[in-house]
């Protein structure tokens, strides 16, 4: 089968890989309908982190078309959506609400192909209420990860009716967590973002202000629009040092911060989160738990996640899609196997 292998940081490839199988009866294999280029993808192909030879891909929907013997919630011909996290859904964290940190868990790879393999198939896969139009594809691919991400980002924030949600981050993300924040029931949503397509997706998923500050600046411009006290709920979907103290310094006190961005060298000072009695909580996000409500919402057309794919490419030609993703040319770029 095809497959997006990432040689090194910088060369991305379509190449002929080894076929899909069941390797553990707890196994599913799925012919992809689509999958996704993730932001977090940007981070081994600009060298940020190590990558060896390694196929890509975490986000997908697909049919099933082989189960394990274990296998029990889903069968060939299945229409499903994988959370980009494994999980059995049976271990005591998975049962406490965080699918993401499963005991037996782990990532998702490999997904940018034609055919993948998902472990614990169980715990990972959801299968849609029948085969969807080809219209809902982009939207269940989202939830597979971005929206979910993104959704609990703003669950984290306690985003709610009667809150002020500040977003820093206008990638796929936070494009998201204003989506979820605005289905939350939050009154005011900032988006913080520089870019005006991005901006104008910002306000049709919910947002009511624009901040186009950074740092300090921009935290000075969320306590503006606030009577000087900082939003009740902020979602940090970046991943830097800015970004996180950003989000903290927009906070007002007492508030929360939901982190989502996936952390690269970020140190938290002890003294900001003391200072401001800030609640803060993150991390990889629970997708597995949301996705019966979001593929809900999803199939009686009450959102319409996919609107944040913004550039459609067949697979062999992913390399492109890294490009453009890379040089801020694209938000997401969807990939048809």
């Amino acid at each position: 089968m095809r497959g997006v292998v990432m040689e090194s940081a910088g060369d991305v490839r379509v190449e002929d890989v080894a076929d899909a199988r069941i390797h553990k009866p707890t196994d599913a294999v799925i012919k992809l309908t689509a999958a996704c280029i993730c932001g977090s993808d940007l981070w081994p192909y600009r060298g940020a982190q190590p990558v060896d030879h390694q196929m890509m891909g975490h986000e997908y929907v697909g049919v099933v078309t082989e189960v394990g013997s274990d296998v029990k919630s889903v069968e060939p011909g299945d229409f499903v959506v994988g959370s980009f996290c494994l999980s059995d859904g049976t271990c005591e964290i998975c049962t406490d609400g965080y699918p993401s940190r499963c005991v037996n868990g782990g990532f998702m790879s490999g997904a940018q192909a034609e055919y993948a393999r998902v472990p614990l198939a169980d715990g990972t896969l959801v299968k849609t209420p029948g085969q969807p139009d080809a219209s809902l594809i982009p939207s269940l691919l989202a939830a597979s990860d971005v929206l979910g991400t993104g959704w609990f980002g703003a669950v984290a924030a306690q985003a709610g009716p009667g809150k002020t949600v500040a977003v820093v981050g206008d990638g796929a993300v936070g494009l998201m967590a204003i989506l979820a924040a605005r289905q939350l029931g939050a009154s005011r949503i900032i988006a913080m973002s520089r870019h005006a397509s991005r901006q104008r997706l910002a306000r049709e998923f919910g947002a009511t202000d624009i901040v186009e500050e950074r740092g300090d600046a921009g935290a000075e411009a969320i306590r503006k629009l606030t009577n000087g006290l900082g939003a009740h709920s902020v979602v940090e979907a970046v991943g830097t040092q800015e970004s996180m103290m950003q989000a903290i310094h927009a906070a007002r006190s007492g508030g929360s911060v939901g982190f989502v961005g996936v952390s690269h060298g970020v140190e938290i000072p002890g003294s900001e989160l003391f200072g401001k009695e800030i609640h803060l909580f993150g991390g990889p996000a629970p997708v597995r738990l949301f996705l019966p409500d979001l593929i809900d919402r999803i199939w009686n057309h009450q959102i319409d996640p996919g609107k944040v794919f913004d550039l459609t490419l067949p697979l062999e030609r992913a390399a492109e899609g890294y490009k453009a993703m890379d040089e801020r040319r694209a938000i997401k770029v969807l990939l048809q196997p």
